[in-house]
């Protein structure tokens, strides 16, 4: 998938995927003004689609295999 950086805050546990209600990861910023939240899934499923309608596409799926540092653990 691309990714975009762009100035869009960081997504949140808050932040749910449109299509399941699991936590989102990617935000799509549609060319039409509007955004859809994803969850790492649906975006994979829905990328060849999302890539057609995106003005801009916040992929943040990497936060999935980042391992924690020690000083995150004890928060």
């Amino acid at each position: 998938m691309t990714t975009v950086l762009t100035p869009a805050s960081p997504l949140t546990a808050a932040d749910r995927c449109d299509r399941c209600g699991a936590q989102a990861y990617l935000r799509v910023v549609l060319l039409s003004g509007g955004e859809l939240l994803f969850c790492a899934h649906h975006g994979r499923k829905f990328e060849p689609e999302l890539k057609k309608i995106a003005a801009e596409i916040q992929d943040e799926t990497e936060r999935l295999t980042t391992v924690p540092s020690a000083n995150e653990e004890e928060r």
